[in-house]
């Protein structure tokens, strides 16, 4: 299976998805201190970085 450019960044895409919801998940449910609001604020970074490589599909 060859891999181009637009499916190594569907994969990024899936993959950060994946850690960004996982990482919000962590903060909303397992940390009720401080760090919780870290996690979630890093899970949407993760988000927004999805959405990014997202967008450059078909663009790089």
């Amino acid at each position: 299976m060859a891999m181009n450019k637009n499916t190594v960044l569907a994969w990024a895409t899936w993959i950060m998805i994946f850690v960004g919801l996982a990482l919000i998940a962590l903060g909303a449910f397992r940390y009720d201190d401080i760090a919780g609001w870290g996690f979630a604020s890093v899970g949407i970074g993760f988000l927004a970085n999805a959405w990014v490589f997202n967008a450059l599909k078909g663009r790089v």
